[in-house]
């Protein structure tokens, strides 16, 4: 057999490759704990926390279980928590959203006076508090009332911000929601409150788990509000009007199955951009390692990373605590 003759090789981009630290040197994309945002559930009347089913790993909690997770988020050098409320008595318009001793303004409180540097954001949104688990209230033919329903995030909102929340997070998708939320932050004097508006919210099959960690009494389903998921170029038209209406942060949710749409927030918007890693996205990972299909970490560590490499300037995720201590060890 003849001998082959193989011309030099010039590039060779392995050799950057070759060894941990020296793919360390050069990775694009790096992680940090300040990126990482920690959703938390607070349930009106818990006596003891409670572990989510379909959700291993993440809890619903009172008041001394909020407190020291939101410690321990802290300790991590995590950047912020999210806190959503589930109330015990709900009705058709969602009233204990803006009680002012309610579960959620109570939470905020709670994680306030744990950790008074670490940012908390709370969600705005009426799907955990009305009794049929839509996000806004309902007109005569079972439609969501867009326009009814935005004073009532007004009145929320203010509520939260009083409760000491120094972001709010508006998840309802009700067209001209970050206008009205806006205007009564700042005739209540918190022209400081920030806005992390949930701009590209997909009617996802991904958030499944989440409605179990909420109690959710939704009948019926989000598409009539939430983003199509056919849909990219819609997304930004949503992303610019949050803009032009005083958005702080734009997000985008689910993260990993929307990344294209993440990349495409990113080279618009002038502000922050967040992605929300959901509650599906969360369980896929945890069981499919359960049952040793994958490497837990390793997988974890690639879904976050792959969306801060689509643009991600902050990413809201269960894992937050965990990664953030990973992050430490690797650093130490």
């Amino acid at each position: 057999m003849a001998d082959i003759s193989i011309d030099p090789i010039v590039q060779r981009p392995r050799r950057l490759r070759r060894t941990p630290a020296i793919r360390r040197m050069v990775a694009e994309t790096r992680l940090d704990p300040a990126d990482l945002v920690l959703p938390m559930f607070a349930v009106e009347g818990l006596t003891e926390p409670r572990e989510i089913a379909t959700m291993p790993g993440v809890w619903q909690h009172t008041k001394e279980s909020l407190q020291k997770a939101v410690h321990d988020a802290a300790d991590a050098g995590v950047g912020a928590v999210m806190l959503f409320g589930t109330p015990l008595e709900r009705d058709p318009i969602g009233s204990q959203a803006w009680n002012p001793h309610g579960i959620l303004a109570n939470a905020v409180r709670w994680a306030v006076e744990a950790e008074p540097e670490l940012p908390v954001i709370a969600d705005v949104c009426l799907d955990e508090f009305t009794d049929h688990g839509h996000c806004g209230v309902l007109a005569p033919d079972g439609t969501v009332d867009n326009d009814a329903t935005l004073p009532l995030y007004a009145k929320m909102s203010v509520v939260l911000a009083d409760a000491g929340a120094a972001m709010l997070g508006p998840s309802g998708m009700m067209d001209g929601q970050i206008a009205v939320i806006r205007k009564a932050l700042d005739d209540a004097g918190h022209t400081d409150t920030v806005l992390m508006a949930y701009s590209a919210k997909y009617a996802s099959g991904f958030f499944g788990p989440f409605r179990e960690a909420v109690d959710s009494q939704l009948k019926g389903d989000r598409r009539a509000y939430q983003q199509d998921p056919a849909n990219a170029i819609e997304s930004l038209r949503e992303i610019e009007l949050d803009l032009e209406q005083g958005a702080d942060f734009v997000m985008v949710k689910p993260a990993m199955a929307y990344l294209d749409v993440l990349a495409a927030a990113r080279a618009i918007s002038n502000v922050p951009v967040a992605a929300y890693v959901v509650s599906g996205e969360y369980s896929m990972i945890e069981f499919a390692a359960r049952a040793g299909a994958l490497d837990r970490k390793r997988c974890i560590m690639e879904a976050l990373t792959s969306a801060k490499r689509a643009g991600a300037s902050t990413i809201v995720t269960y894992w937050a605590t965990e990664v953030a201590t990973w992050l430490n060890e690797v650093r130490s």
